[in-house]
């Protein structure tokens, strides 16, 4: 009977789960420069759009405006020498935090095959135009590598210059 009892709160709660997901988004930070995820989805609608129809786009949207996304900044980062040490936080990727300096570009061509064979994905942390994009797209070699403030992974880690890489294992240059 117990075993009845306990399965059957197990199916209600399970049945009920799904509709505590559903409730309503709580911001938690808001730094007032918040982009509005629409033009994002756009494209993964975009094969249930007429192609009749010329696509329109809300110039205050950006999206898929690589201009809109410059300059990238992160605060409290800049080039400069990181102590290696380890830590206990697991991540399920490694990724690094470059700029579009000298030192980072050095560092990018210097380690790109080990980024590679470990699976990093990159965050460019520092650009100032279209040109530093190209650059450090063209130095990739196809590692993922996209343009996002990491001022906030920087003080949660207590990192305060790039290039580095964060792994499982630690933060080193």
């Amino acid at each position: 009977m117990a075993t009845y009892i306990r399965n059957s709160i197990v199916l209600v709660v399970m049945t009920l789960l799904p509709w505590c997901v559903w409730a309503g988004v709580t911001v938690i930070h808001d730094s007032g420069h918040t982009r509005p995820l629409a033009p994002y989805l756009e494209i993964l609608e975009g094969s249930e759009r007429s192609t009749n129809r010329p696509a329109t786009r809300d110039p205050r949207l950006g999206a898929a405006d690589i201009q809109s996304l410059l300059p990238i900044r992160s605060p409290g980062l800049s080039p400069g020498p990181v102590q290696s040490r380890t830590h206990n936080r697991p991540f399920a990727r490694p990724f690094f935090l470059i700029g579009s300096d000298p030192q980072s570009r050095q560092w990018l061509v210097k380690h790109r095959e080990r980024l590679k064979a470990i699976g990093a994905v990159g965050m460019l942390v520092q650009a100032d135009t279209r040109e530093d994009l190209q650059t450090i797209a063209n130095l990739s070699g196809g590692l993922p590598i996209m343009p996002a403030s990491a001022s906030d992974i920087a003080i949660a880690l207590g990192v305060s210059h790039y290039p580095v890489l964060v792994s499982s294992q630690g933060i080193e240059q």
